[in-house]
């Protein structure tokens, strides 16, 4: 596969065979990916009282990866009787079953941290793909659309990672200043921001250097590390 649909398609290797029938293969990610992962590997191994909530929390947030969304907002639209409390067990579950994770904004504290409003990401862009309704076509071809696969395709680099080196992934923003990724290590830490021209001139990275001062900076995409190199990177290399 080409870097470019090994970001949309995700690289679930079952559904390679059907990349050229975009049907067939979200019919696959869908029956042989999502429905086993969330109605055997979490329903059978933990006691979730509003199954088809978690399972509607999950297509939602899938189809928001890379965008920051309150859970309060999420819940409205899942037009569910439940609370904000319910859907941040739910996400947990999600997270610690390597599906989706709500990242936290990075800031010096804690409480600010776990208070924050959740960005979601997901481990696989094939899930993004699969659930968001774009063709490949519609989506290649509109940069900001795009913008949002090519970002989710290094938070999903960088979560399945992160166990092994033991770092902590977060995202950064400040009205309209913004970070798409930071890793802390051992209480030090570095920003990564994606470029694939999906936006106009970012100064995120240059307001969270002067704040935070991280150990490293860099840019992945349009003029910085060319995505599929970053893609074949150990993120352990980047680090201090």
């Amino acid at each position: 596969m080409d870097i470019d649909h090994y970001i949309f398609f995700g690289g679930f290797p079952g559904g390679i065979a059907f990349t050229n029938n975009e049907a067939r293969w979200r019919h696959y990610i869908k029956d042989s990916i999502i429905a086993p992962a969330i109605e055997h590997d979490i329903l059978m191994t933990k006691i979730v009282y509003k199954p088809e909530l978690m399972l509607r929390l999950f297509e939602l947030g899938c189809t928001y990866s890379g965008e920051e969304i309150a859970l309060n907002k999420l819940l409205g639209q899942l037009q569910d009787v439940g609370n904000v409390t319910t859907l941040a067990n739910y996400l947990t579950t999600l997270d610690e079953s390597r599906l989706l994770c709500g990242l936290q904004k990075y800031a010096n504290d804690n409480a600010r941290k776990y208070n924050s409003i959740p960005k979601m990401m997901v481990y696989n862009t094939a899930l993004l793909s699969a659930l968001s309704g774009y063709t490949y076509r519609q989506a290649f071809t509109s940069p900001k659309i795009w913008g949002r696969w090519a970002e989710s395709a290094v938070g999903a680099h960088l979560l399945n990672m992160a166990d092994e080196t033991g770092y902590r992934v977060y995202y950064w923003r400040n009205r309209d200043d913004e970070v798409d990724f930071v890793l802390e290590y051992n209480h030090k830490c570095i920003a990564i921001e994606v470029k694939s021209g999906r936006r106009t001139a970012n100064n995120g990275i240059r307001v969270f250097k002067e704040k935070f001062s991280p150990v490293q900076t860099f840019i992945v995409g349009t003029g910085g590390i060319p995505l599929e190199e970053f893609l074949s990177l150990d993120p352990a290399d980047l680090l201090f």
